[in-house]
């Protein structure tokens, strides 16, 4: 994400007219406080901010506004920071490994059959968070069921949990084979070809050849 002398106007305008909210046209992200801050970060770190484009941009409405710091703030929540490890860097962990011998020791157990199960919230945004989900009833269905098809490309389980106008949440349960970087590569792919073909008018809300997915996505583990 870029420094705050970096940031595009667009977002320094919205830092200054309104603080950290949560999504109003999102129920999950209400019901979990998810922040629109995450939603704007995942737009930012993959633009230039010269060139920089956001279709969920709302002008200042209020003559009281936050600090400027609110601004800066911005600029210390990177994603280059942030650690990235494959899920084979995770099995090969002293803490891995640490649990397959209690394992072996404790529940006499061949550690190579030891199954594990990861869950995660993946969340990410439509490109230039434009509202193409709408009205959302029409997409609903068919957005459930293609995401749910990706199951068998993760290896466990993959459901809708909301699919807003300009992003979606996902549940996917793992069993570990792959890297959240891979399943997340693989669901978007899929479900992007699905999402097109079967609503050609989407591509008329995109700027010519931009995919419906924005390369930055969210991810945390939740069990």
């Amino acid at each position: 994400m870029p420094v705050s002398s970096e940031l595009p106007k667009k977002c320094q305008e919205c830092a200054k007219s309104v603080g950290p909210i949560i999504y109003n046209k999102c129920n999950f992200c209400q019901d979990l406080e998810f922040n629109e801050e995450i939603l704007c970060n995942l737009n930012q770190c993959i633009q230039n901010p010269i060139n920089f484009k956001c279709h969920a941009f709302r002008p200042i409405l209020k003559l009281a506004t936050p600090s400027v710091n609110k601004v800066s703030d911005l600029s210390h929540q990177t994603t280059d920071n942030l650690p990235r490890k494959s899920i084979q860097e995770f099995l090969k962990s002293d803490k891995t490994k640490y649990n397959k011998a209690l394992a072996l020791q404790r529940l006499q157990r061949d550690p190579d059959e030891v199954y594990m199960e990861l869950k995660y919230h993946l969340a990410w945004n439509v490109i230039h968070r434009r509202s193409v989900f709408t009205p959302r009833n029409d997409f609903l269905d068919f957005a459930h069921n293609t995401f749910s098809k990706c199951s068998d490309l993760v290896g466990g389980f993959v459901s809708l949990l909301w699919l807003a106008p300009d992003h979606v949440h996902l549940y996917v349960m793992s069993d570990g084979e792959k890297s959240v970087e891979t399943i997340v590569q693989e669901i978007k792919r899929s479900s992007k070809n699905a999402i097109l073909d079967k609503f050609v008018d989407i591509k008329d809300r995109l700027e010519p050849g931009n995919e419906i997915w924005d390369t930055a996505y969210f991810a945390e583990t939740i069990g």
